[in-house]
């Protein structure tokens, strides 16, 4: 029989180098969600109908990361098993970064907004090709009793590239000779030279963590698990039935996590979609009436508000490793949902545009919690040796809910509310508490 070894412990500056990648990662991601929206509309789109864009996005994650974590537990090369997939990844996000403010660009060939779209399915299948090893990387390299801090590095991480990608566009703007103004099929400079940023620092934070992180071989992977077993050999040809086999025999605690994510991630799609139309018919146009500049100014304001609450989460996740031991990683992330459901639901009573800050900061808590304790929670219930797959499986209940609001948000957003995006994030609200509630049925 052989013997079974703990994996060894790691410095807090080991696990920051594994999980520095997701710092340009989620710069990418904060710019795709702070500014898509608005660059879709600098070329024609409707309100209502920018669900349906987005649902580029997740329907790309759901086919891509089972794939991507099905293959990245089965290979191995001379950089490990993770790493080439997340370096391959950011290569091609850095260049969706570039592209998506260009698309004005490619209008000779298709129209502006189909290729916005496209621009979008290729951000989002990359980010997930990028995204999805990194988690399986903190399953991988940590023992159970840290990863929980690992998962709150990688949001801590996560947070400070979401507020330095939601703010860029307007800190270029305020502090820099760069234009920020816009109009029907032009996008501001300051929005195009904070995409170029995004892909420079992208690529710079995953060659961090592709130089300075080691992987555990499959052996070494095989002689931690609790059966000291090796991955078992599967024959190529059959190699990708084997991902349903697994999403059928999938842990009963990712099973109820599910619905616990398709309630967060539906309230999450709304905001996303919906904050900047929101903001600017909400507040701004009370305030002062219906014009382009101003439409330009509350969507340089949404990015400040989205960067406040992914400050937020970042200084939260310091907190959770300590929480989640006191009080239980399930109590720990109802906590988080009922604290950002009615934050989202107050942002329907506030008409000024610095009291939103303050939702910022419930919608912040909820953010930090849904990026870490759901994975901390699952981890402990996977197979070591299927890790990437089961990570990339349960990407499934964060895609699910993004494209059933894509289909349907908009239709709820112009027939049930007449057109009025403030109640889509009201109804984000709801979901996010419906999430909260069905986080009590998980037993840790």
């Amino acid at each position: 029989m052989k013997n079974i070894r703990v994996k060894p412990r790691l410095s807090l500056v080991q696990i920051v180098n594994m999980s520095m990648g997701f710092l340009g990662i989620q710069m990418g991601f904060a710019l795709q969600n702070g500014n898509a929206s608005r660059i879709l509309q600098t070329f024609g789109a409707d309100v209502e109908h920018l669900s349906l864009f987005w649902l580029a996005a997740p329907l790309t994650g759901m086919l891509v990361q089972p794939i991507i974590g099905h293959y990245s537990d089965r290979t191995w090369t001379k950089m490990g098993r993770r790493r080439p997939f997340f370096l391959a990844g950011a290569v091609l996000t850095a260049v969706a970064l570039v592209l998506m403010p260009n698309i004005a660009m490619f209008t000779a060939i298709l129209p502006p907004l189909l290729i916005g779209a496209g621009m979008l399915m290729l951000m989002d299948a990359s980010i997930n090709v990028t995204m999805e090893p990194f988690r399986a990387l903190i399953g991988d390299n940590l023992a159970s009793a840290q990863r929980s801090l690992g998962f709150s590095v990688q949001t801590v991480l996560i947070g400070i590239g979401a507020v330095i990608g939601s703010w860029l566009p307007y800190l270029l703007a305020e502090y820099l000779p760069i234009s920020a103004e816009g109009g029907a099929g032009i996008v501001p400079q300051n929005v195009i030279y904070s995409f170029y940023a995004g892909a420079i620092v992208l690529i710079a934070t995953i060659l961090w963590t592709v130089f300075t992180t080691r992987e555990y071989s499959p052996q070494e992977l095989g002689s931690f698990t609790e059966a000291g077993e090796e991955e078992p050999k599967i024959p190529a040809k059959q190699s990708l039935m084997v991902i349903f086999h697994d999403f059928r025999r999938m842990p009963l605690t990712m099973k109820k996590l599910g619905w616990v994510q398709f309630f967060s991630w539906f309230a999450l799609f709304m905001m996303w979609v919906y904050t900047t139309p929101a903001v600017a018919e909400h507040v701004f146009y009370k305030m002062e009436g219906e014009r382009p500049q101003l439409f330009e100014e509350a969507a340089n304001w949404v990015g400040v508000l989205f960067g406040v609450y992914n400050g937020v989460s970042a200084i939260y996740a310091l907190l959770l490793p300590k929480l989640a031991r006191r009080f239980g990683r399930t109590n720990v992330h109802a906590f988080g949902l009922t604290v950002g459901g009615l934050s989202l639901i107050s942002m329907f009573f506030i008409s000024s545009p610095n009291v939103l800050l303050l939702t910022m900061l419930g919608i912040g808590i909820a953010w930090g919690s849904i990026l870490s304790m759901p994975y901390a929670i699952l981890s402990d219930s996977l197979p070591a040796h299927k890790m990437g797959v089961y990570m990339g499986i349960f990407n499934f209940f964060i895609t699910f809910p993004q494209i059933v609001c894509g289909f349907f948000g908009g239709m709820i957003i112009k027939y049930l509310f007449g057109s009025e995006p403030i109640y889509g994030i009201l109804l984000g609200g709801i979901f996010m508490l419906l999430g909260a509630i069905s986080v009590w049925r998980i037993k840790e």
